[in-house]
């Protein structure tokens, strides 16, 4: 019986073992695949679809058709953000319980991270619920001007970003 108890802890042992061996690996695939949603997505919306959209269609069919289209992004959006964020700290956690420090490219990373968050937060909660008001009432100026409003934030989110991406990639050739 003895022997069995060796084998259950042992077995035990190795399972954490393995989970302690990949879980930096699989949280680093979270990050990059959050990352290369968000971004991605920002990328095609700003540079692909909104100009074709607004040289195709005119407010009454493109306004809504946006508000459809980011409808369905800020669905994406709203799960890679929360695990952007559990993954980092994460991260971040396992560098510091290792007793390493994060580098200070990390921390940049970080901090624009959350500032890109905030960005996206006032895009989906106050923004993008101004266009689909305006869409729903068929108030074309008002949800015209949202979705301007939209563009101009999703630039500046893109191109942080981008940033965000430059610092990760050389980070730690510049810090």
């Amino acid at each position: 019986m003895h022997a069995d108890n060796r084998k259950v802890h042992n077995g035990a042992s190795n399972n954490n073992d393995t989970i302690a061996m990949y879980l930096p690996s699989l949280l680093v695939f979270l990050h990059i695949a959050a990352a290369i949603i968000w971004i991605g997505g920002m990328a095609i919306m700003h540079f692909a679809v909104r100009p074709a959209v607004t040289q195709l269609l005119e407010p009454p069919q493109r306004l809504p058709l946006m508000c459809a289209i980011l409808a369905r992004f800020f669905a994406m959006v709203s799960i890679a953000v929360p695990v952007l964020l559990i993954s980092g700290i994460w991260l971040m956690s396992l560098m510091m319980g290792s007793g390493g420090r994060p580098p200070m490219s990390i921390h940049l990373m970080a901090g624009v991270g959350i500032v890109m968050m905030l960005i996206y937060g006032h895009i989906r909660f106050a923004l993008f619920t101004r266009l689909k008001r305006g869409v729903a009432a068929q108030d074309w100026p008002v949800a015209a001007a949202a979705l301007g409003s939209i563009r101009k934030l999703v630039a500046l989110n893109l191109a942080l970003g981008t940033l965000t991406v430059a610092v990760a990639i050389m980070g730690r050739a510049l810090f």
